[in-house]
């Protein structure tokens, strides 16, 4: 009866027309929640729940060992018996992309390729570090290589990456900071080798006044004779 009054008056319509929009806007909204819902359980849409971090670009001289650095966060517990950590490697050079490194309960070192005994695991899983260490890298080991981390129920989210690059010397900016390092504990050293010596200068100066002062203790006094 009252939809019929309202219907029967230009001012009812209009009532009507005015109620019946945001009733669909709300089951318009109500339906693109259930659709992106129905897509994120189904896997067409993923829930990204973990999350990768590197540090990007590296730089190491030839033949020395470099540490490549991967943490994680999920928001799921960590559960080491489920948990997985993948390193793979994809050279600059026109080749496949090759395995480094797996990691499921403990280190799967790679049983053959150009890592091999190369690749170590330097992480700790309840730390959220997946890290690993290339031993004695070679210019050949210049190229990309990808973390991937695993924690069901979180298994999408992004893949980090670190750019490794190997060159003949140390560049400028690590020499340098090398050289303050050095410069700096060499000087540390001489500060204090300088305070050894003024302690021990005070200390001898100290002595040979209690020695000459003694002479004149004896002579003033008087039941020493």
């Amino acid at each position: 009866m009252l939809f019929a009054g309202l219907l029967g008056t230009p001012q009812g319509s209009g009532q009507l027309g005015r109620l019946r929009t945001p009733f669909l806007m709300c089951v318009k909204r109500f339906y693109i929640l259930v659709l992106f819902s129905g897509l994120a359980a189904s896997g067409v849409l993923p829930v990204s729940g973990m999350r990768v971090y590197t540090s990007g670009e590296v730089e190491a001289v030839n033949g020395t060992d470099v540490r490549l650095k991967c943490t994680f966060q999920s928001s799921s517990p960590i559960t080491p018996a489920t948990l997985t950590v993948s390193w793979s490697f994809r050279p600059l050079e026109p080749g496949r992309e090759e395995s480094v490194f797996y990691y499921h309960e403990r280190p799967y070192p790679p049983p053959e390729g150009r890592f091999h005994k190369r690749a170590t695991w330097a992480g700790d899983i309840m730390g959220r570090d997946a890290s690993i260490v290339v031993r004695e890298v070679k210019f050949t080991y210049n190229g990309t290589f990808s973390c991937q981390v695993k924690n069901p129920p979180d298994v999408h989210g992004n893949m980090g990456e670190v750019k490794l690059t190997v060159v003949t010397t140390a560049s400028f900016s690590e020499i340098v900071i090398l050289a303050v390092a050095i410069g700096g504990a060499i000087m540390l050293m001489v500060i204090l080798l300088v305070i050894i010596m003024s302690i021990r200068r005070c200390l001898k100066k100290r002595q040979e006044e209690w020695l000459e002062e003694l002479p004149r203790r004896e002579r003033k006094d008087p039941t020493l004779w």
